[in-house]
């Protein structure tokens, strides 16, 4: 059946598959593969560098990662790649393909958006807008793609010597700030005849886990209310507000949350309440997440929203209509390409982290009232599945995880105990810190890649904990529907308004080695007692 769904997928691509058979290894010479490709990896350090900074520089907002976008699969495409644009109806998504014949079809992912009013110079300790009040990149969703790109290209020149068979797909997790796109891309069937998908994401440590993920899943709700419009003064009781409606569903929901099991979590903001206060509302919306440890919570949180919504429409005289902006399932990750690329991490081990560097992080930490114990210094163990749920973050990975045997690769190239989602979170995201760690993670995931080329068996193993231990009581449900667009309007005006400011400070490698020279950035730059 996968050999039929490799044929489709490579002939959808424009790939052609070749007829050669798979030759077998050794251990003895997986391993020498190995070491080679982590040996490729690392003389790509300055493209690895280069990409970091350049992704950095263009701070582009969920939606809207057009120079992104656009500059990475020119190089996918540079080396081979086809291009797919215009995913499930998204501008800015993509997927690019590369097969070299039959074996393994094996997706690479990672985020790529930025965090709202994150702008920061890198390298600097403190708080320092590169544009004040603009979009940057306080999560680090810069250096992900750069890391599948590096690993995929030292695999590719393997594969090509080798003549191993087998199919690489890079993709984006477009506006994962918004949980807004993996779960259209699943919807969209574009995992299907996918063998393994290995996920990367920023992070302090290298390390990856298994199993059921602490943290929650999500569904992303707008509420919107419509009434009549109506001089405030003049006529008030011929208007029907919607600005109260929107009121009094966030008071009712609020009462509710006093009632959520401590597993839940529910935020929201306003996005629309009226125009000017000399004019009763006819339009106001409110903007919710709704967030749990299972689906079956989140869906029930959901109805009861549904409910609330009604009866502020109802004591207003107004309408009410919802869309849903975004979803994300309670992550699920494989044991079995887990325990795989844990024994890689063990062989890559951590960057060798310099006085510099140390410095940079112990001085951000002390900005942000942190413990200052600088950057790790000793490798993650293997993330075990949770023995209790634990609440927290989402991300739409999660989707993936229950469609197609999946893990994410969490790579050093950020300063431990800061906030997250904030400009400070940004400061280590275009210097040595963040290319040191792109590149071990690479390592680590260029050589897990061989491993499932080189080692089928480890597929089918895969799969057996994805069907008899994740799915076995537990069936995946898409939280859109199959005409449910992407929000892809999100964060236009945004960018729209920073963008001629920000592309000013476009990272251009032709002329300076690194983003920090262009900036003038001294390395580390800190407060002075």
């Amino acid at each position: 059946m996968r050999k039929k769904l490799l044929l489709a997928f490579a002939l959808a691509a424009g790939v052609c598959l070749s007829a050669f058979p798979q030759k077998k290894y050794s251990t003895k010479q997986i391993e020498a593969l190995k070491t080679e490709v982590a040996e490729i990896v690392q003389a790509n350090h300055k493209q690895s560098q280069v990409m970091v900074d350049k992704i950095f520089s263009f701070a582009e907002l969920g939606f809207q990662e057009i120079e992104s976008s656009k500059y990475l699969t020119g190089i996918l495409e540079k080396n081979g790649f086809k291009i797919e644009n215009g995913v499930s109806g998204i501008p800015t998504a993509w997927f690019a393909t590369w097969s070299n014949g039959e074996g393994p079809v094996i997706a690479l992912g990672s985020d790529v958006d930025d965090i709202p009013k994150a702008s920061q110079y890198p390298g600097v300790a403190y708080h320092k807008p590169i544009v004040e009040g603009a979009p940057g990149h306080g999560e680090g969703h810069n250096a992900g793609i750069p890391l599948n790109i590096t690993a995929a290209l030292a695999v590719k020149q393997i594969m090509e010597r080798e003549n191993i068979g087998g199919t690489l797909v890079l993709w984006p997790g477009i506006a994962e700030e918004l949980v807004a796109a993996k779960a259209w891309f699943t919807r969209d069937g574009k995992f299907d005849g996918v063998d393994i998908c290995i996920f990367t994401h920023v992070a302090n440590n290298l390390g990856v886990s298994y199993g059921q993920a602490s943290g929650t899943g999500l569904i992303s709700v707008e509420y919107t209310f419509s009434g009549d419009a109506a001089h405030s003064a003049g006529a008030p009781w011929r208007g029907k507000s919607a600005a109260d409606a929107t009121e009094l569903m966030n008071i009712g929901w609020n009462y509710k949350r006093e009632h959520l099991h401590p597993l839940k979590r529910s935020h929201s903001v306003i996005t629309d309440g009226g125009d000017q206060p000399n004019v009763v509302p006819s339009q106001a919306s409110i903007w919710y997440y709704f967030r749990d440890v299972k689906y079956d919570g989140i869906m029930e949180m959901y109805a009861q929203a549904n409910d609330i919504a009604a009866g502020a429409a109802l004591m207003t005289g107004t309408t009410m209509t919802s869309k849903i902006v975004g979803t994300a399932w309670p992550r699920h990750f494989n044991k079995t390409i887990a325990e795989t690329m844990y024994q890689n991490i063990l062989k890559v081990g951590l960057p060798e982290w310099d006085e510099k560097d140390q410095t940079l992080a112990k001085a951000a930490q002390k900005e942000q009232g942190s413990k200052e114990e600088g950057l790790a210094t000793k490798l993650d163990t293997l993330g075990l599945p949770v023995k209790e749920p634990i609440s927290g973050g989402s991300d739409d990975i999660g989707d993936v995880s229950w469609v197609v045997p999946t893990v994410t690769l969490r790579f050093p190239s950020n300063i431990p105990g800061l906030p997250g989602h904030h400009w400070s979170n940004a400061i280590a995201m275009a210097t040595p810190i963040a290319h040191k760690g792109v590149t071990a993670g690479a390592k680590a995931e260029a050589m897990t890649i061989l491993d499932f080329l080189l080692k089928p068996e480890l597929v089918d193993q895969a799969w057996d904990y994805f069907k008899n231990v994740q799915t076995k009581e537990e069936t995946y449900k898409p939280m859109i529907n199959q005409d449910d667009p992407a929000p892809i309007y999100l964060n236009t005006e945004t960018m729209k308004r920073f963008r001629p400011e920000l592309e000013k400070y476009y990272y251009d490698e032709t002329k300076y080695d690194t983003y920090l020279e262009q900036l003038g950035v001294t390395y580390p730059t800190v407060k002075k007692d």
